[in-house]
């Protein structure tokens, strides 16, 4: 019988992750976009990184930081009483990294396409930068974004070796529906786990049917 509660914390997970991340991702975007930067390149490196990077390597060395062995989450252990290893909010840092990519590059993506003219316009017209990122640049580029946020979701849904490698296999606390694939599989309950992954294929399909359908104008033909 399927247990529910992997596929609840799953898009959990995602789902704070992408807020998160499209929170970090905008200023990020648009200053990896508009600057000419020595350490540009650098930054974009490390952004890029977690495309190529095998994830066991990035969860390795998150799990090496987190460790209250270490500096870091001996810090954060000794001084905030937060213990990243094992836990969820472990998953949702290490995901956040795992998943920055396919929130950024989208949306400096968008910010590239669109005309400096329309950057100028609001300079000169008086506005801030803050509100020209705001009230000028973003809504000229919600397709970009919705492809961001839909692709961040659906890859930190799809993870397993970064949250293997932090969280473990706790359940109702890091046992996401990957890893609880992962086990019906060894355990060869092959119905339980293929229940698993229809759901996460029906969701995800679902979920990026619906972009290419917004952002190629369908649904408005569709309307009309």
């Amino acid at each position: 019988m399927i247990d529910w509660n992997p596929l609840w914390l799953t898009f959990k997970l995602a789902f704070i992750v992408t807020v998160v991340l499209l929170i970090v991702s905008v200023p990020l975007a648009y200053w990896m976009n508009a600057s000419k930067s020595r350490i540009k390149p650098i930054i974009e490196t490390f952004v890029s990184m977690p495309l190529v990077l095998p994830p066991t390597v990035l969860g390795f060395y998150l799990l090496v930081a987190f460790s209250p062995s270490n500096f870091f989450g001996h810090w954060l252990e000794q001084w905030f009483n937060i213990r990243l290893v094992f836990s969820f909010a472990g998953l949702v840092i290490a995901s956040v990294f795992y998943s920055l990519p396919f929130m950024v590059h989208p949306i400096q993506s968008g910010f590239a396409k669109l005309p400096s003219s329309l950057t100028d316009a609001s300079y000169v017209l008086g506005k801030s930068k803050t509100t020209t990122l705001f009230k000028v640049l973003l809504p000229n580029i919600r397709p970009s974004l919705l492809t961001g946020i839909v692709l961040a979701f659906a890859h930190t849904v799809g993870e397993f070796g970064v949250v293997l490698m932090i969280g473990g296999n706790i359940p109702d606390k890091t046992r996401v529906a990957s890893i609880a694939i992962f086990d019906e599989v060894e355990a060869m309950h092959y119905s339980v786990a293929n229940a698993y992954s229809m759901v996460l294929f029906a969701i995800t399909f679902l979920i990026l049917l619906t972009v290419y359908l917004i952002n190629g104008g369908y649904l408005k033909k569709l309307w009309k």
